[in-house]
């Protein structure tokens, strides 16, 4: 499957439109970043959330630099057939990488039916 970058960034983009706005007003201190490539080694991955959840977040969680959320472009593609399925699949991965911001594990996610 190919596809731009851009038109890519724009399905990232109309995916976090479709995020509910009350979820989206609780999330803190994060950006949401667009890779070609995932971590060498890691060839298969999506998405990746680093940083530190909300729920891990104390009294001490303080000057850090953002939170970071990417979602990996080529290997997304590489999973899908058509348009359509690039359009289900960034949201699947925009919403599972915005649940680790939030403290939700894999296991839970894919009980969820976001994994």
């Amino acid at each position: 499957m190919e596809m731009s970058r851009e038109r890519f960034e724009e399905l990232v983009a109309e995916a976090l439109d479709e995020v509910p706005e009350e979820l989206l007003g609780l999330m803190d201190n994060v950006v949401i970043l667009v890779e070609d490539d995932p971590p060498p080694g890691e060839s298969d991955l999506l998405g990746l959330y680093e940083g530190h959840a909300l729920t891990d977040r104390g009294w001490d969680y303080a000057g850090v630099l953002p939170d970071r959320i990417f979602i990996y472009r080529r290997p997304i593609l590489r999973i899908c057939d058509n348009d359509e399925d690039v359009v289900d699949e960034v949201a699947v991965t925009v919403v599972h990488e915005i649940a680790h911001h939030f403290g939700i594990d894999d296991a839970r996610l894919h009980a969820l039916g976001w994994g």
